[in-house]
C-alpha cells in the first residue's frame, strides 16, 4: 500500500495546518497516546473498542465561542469505556508549537469545570508539549484567598524529555510521532541550504525506520509517514522532489505524481471547506436580521453550533 493512502486526504490539509495535522494524526494512533502516557492504560480501559471523539462537546465548551481556535494547540475530548463497563472521559492538550502562554493553567483548569459543570464528567487531562525550545509549562492551576484554596493538576509530556534512542526502541507509535515532532530542532539551522540538507536527512531516516515498522501495523505506518511528509517544509521545494524520490526508492514504489495530485484535491478541499463556513455565516446573519427566531432555533435550520449563532447576533450587534 502506498504510504501515502488516499483515505488520509480528509485529514491532512496542508504542510502549514498544523492543527489539522496533528488532529487527525492523534485520532489514528489515539490508543498508543493514551498507552504510551499511561503504560497500564489496557488493565483498565478498552482501548480497541471502547474509544469515541467528543469534538462538538468540545467546541461548546471553547474558552471564546466564535473566535478561531489558535492553530499553536490542539484539544481533544474523548470518551474512553473501562473494562468494567463503566465510562471515562479523557482530555488530551497538545501544545504544537512552543510558545509561552501565562493563562495555559488556568485554560486548562477552564476545561476541566466547565466540563464537569455541563456533562457531570470529570475528564482526566494530559497536556502534551512539542515545542522546539522545551520550555517548562506548569503542570498545575492554583488559587488562594482567605483560606479557600484550589490546586488543579494534569500531566504533562515533553518530547525533550525523551531521547532519540529511546524512542526508536518503542514499538508504540506515538514514539514515533514524537520522533517527528523532534524534527523541530533543525529549526535552529539559519541557513537555508544547510536547514534543507538537514531536514532531508532527518526525514528520509525517520522514513525508512517507520517503513520498517510496517509489520506491526500497516494503516498506523501510513499515517505515521504521512504526518512525517507534511511535518515542517523545505526552504528550497525542489528539495520535496528529491525527498520523494528517495519515498519510493525506499519503499519500492512510484507514488510521487499520485501523492501530489493529492495534496492539490486536499488543498481544494479546505477552500470548500471555507467557501460553507462563510456561506454557514452569511444564512446565521439572515436569519438574525429578518426573523426573531431563537438562537436554538437558527441553531437547528441552519445545522450549527448555538455557540456559533450567539457569536454572529453579538458580532452584528456590535456594529
Amino acid at each position: 500500500m502506498c504510504a501515502f493512502d488516499t483515505r488520509f486526504r480528509q485529514k491532512f490539509i496542508c504542510m502549514g495546518d498544523y492543527d489539522i495535522l496533528w488532529k487527525g494524526m492523534l485520532e489514528d494512533v489515539f490508543a498508543d497516546v493514551v498507552r504510551f502516557i499511561f503504560p497500564s492504560a489496557d488493565e483498565e480501559l478498552d482501548l480497541e473498542h471502547g474509544i469515541t471523539f467528543l469534538d462538538k462537546e468540545l467546541a461548546e465548551l471553547y474558552p471564546e465561542p466564535g473566535k478561531q481556535i489558535d492553530s499553536r494547540v490542539v484539544d481533544k475530548l474523548v470518551r474512553v469505556s473501562r473494562r468494567d463497563g463503566n465510562e471515562q472521559w479523557l482530555l488530551l492538550h497538545l501544545e504544537v508549537q512552543g510558545w509561552n502562554d501565562p493563562k495555559f493553567a488556568e485554560r486548562m483548569f477552564r476545561y476541566y469545570y466547565r466540563i464537569l459543570d455541563k456533562f457531570k464528567k470529570p475528564a482526566a487531562a494530559v497536556a502534551i508539549f512539542t515545542g522546539k525550545d522545551g520550555q517548562r509549562m506548569p503542570d498545575r492551576f492554583e488559587a488562594r484567598f482567605l483560606g479557600t484554596k484550589v490546586i488543579y493538576r494534569y500531566n504533562t509530556i515533553y518530547k525533550q524529555d525523551y531521547a532519540d534512542e529511546e524512542l526508536m526502541k518503542s514499538d508504540n507509535f506515538f514514539a514515533m510521532v514524537l520522533l517527528v515532532a523532534k524534527l523541530e530542532i533543525v529549526k535552529r539551522i539559519r541557513d537555508p541550504a544547510e536547514f534543507d540538507e538537514a531536514l532531508l536527512e532527518q526525514k528520509t531516516l525517520l522514513f525508512k525506520y517507520f517503513e520498517e515498522k510496517r509489520r506491526i501495523d500497516e494503516n498506523k505506518v501510513n499515517v505515521i509517514q504521512t504526518f512525517l511528509h507534511n511535518y515542517m517544509s523545505f526552504k528550497n521545494p525542489e528539495i520535496n522532489d528529491i525527498f520523494m524520490e528517495r519515498i519510493d526508492q525506499i519503499s519500492g514504489k512510484t507514488n510521487t505524481m499520485g501523492l501530489l495530485e493529492q495534496l492539490a484535491e486536499i488543498k481544494a478541499e479546505k477552500a470548500r471547506e471555507q467557501q460553507k463556513a462563510n456561506d454557514d455565516h452569511r444564512v446565521v446573519a439572515n436569519l438574525i436580521s429578518k426573523t426573531e427566531f431563537s438562537s436554538s432555533m437558527i441553531a437547528s435550520i441552519a445545522d450549527v453550533s448555538v455557540e456559533f449563532v450567539e457569536a454572529i447576533r453579538k458580532e452584528l450587534q456590535s456594529k
